[in-house]
């Protein structure tokens, strides 16, 4: 049985769209008719999000924490709880491709990380787009790491401790743990998920914070970045 995690924070305009793309995931006839089991993890929701995650028909779980790595554990430890043998994680403003589950099976690996593209650059302009491009490395081998964009077996992430309390860097976190332990991880491209590049961005030192710094700096001091290292380590937002 596979498990997926979706931690969210008031996702009212993202967490249906989100959810429909996951259901979908789950249906694709490559996973044979194996199970799938979704969570929403609400984390201290004041909005609309649970009614609409609800009316799918997928479980929720309502948490106070305010912090991701708190949101994703909790999630995980209820799959884990259910029988889950794998473990897939994406964030709420997020849509994943409908072969995303078949894709993290076949790697054969103990984790998977996957890449992200950007739904819209609206806001930021071609001169962001083109410079973010230039340092992200979409293809496989990659050393990203995104939530919005993780899979790993429900044995390999008890040996590596499972998500850390951390309010950012979580995701980033758990792999190294998995590293450490020996684990395989497949760093591929050919699974990538459509993420939000939104300016009100829930977790600070995430994806959207990343979006938005790389963009002040660029304009604020355009040779500053023309010796940017590629992005290594990429955390996500929740």
């Amino acid at each position: 049985m596979i498990g997926v995690v979706i931690p969210a924070h008031n996702e009212e305009n993202h967490i249906h769209q989100c959810v429909i793309s996951i259901i979908e995931a789950a249906n694709h006839p490559g996973l044979n008719g194996m199970p799938v089991r979704l969570v929403v993890v609400l984390d201290a929701c004041t909005d609309a999000t649970e009614g609409l995650a609800a009316s799918e028909g997928v479980m929720v779980l309502n948490v106070h924490y305010r912090n991701v790595g708190k949101a994703r554990a909790a999630g995980a430890e209820l799959l884990l709880d259910l029988g889950v043998g794998w473990l897939a994680f994406t964030d709420a403003d997020t849509l994943v491709p409908p072969d995303w589950l078949v894709r993290q099976i076949e790697a054969n690996a103990d984790a998977v990380c996957g890449v992200v593209e950007v739904d819209s650059w609206r806001g930021y302009g071609d001169r962001v787009r083109e410079h973010y491009l230039s340092l992200y490395q979409f293809k496989d081998e990659h050393r990203h790491v995104h939530g919005a964009n993780l899979g790993v077996s429900a044995q390999a992430y008890r040996r590596a401790g499972g998500f850390q309390p951390l309010p950012s860097h979580e995701d980033v976190r758990l792999v190294a743990d998995l590293e450490s332990t020996g684990a395989r991880i497949a760093w591929t491209s050919s699974n990538p998920v459509i993420t939000s590049a939104r300016r009100d961005y829930k977790c600070r030192e995430g994806f959207g914070e990343y979006l938005t710094n790389l963009a002040i700096s660029l304009c604020s001091s355009p040779s500053a970045l023309e010796s940017s290292h590629p992005v290594n380590v990429q955390g996500a937002e929740p």
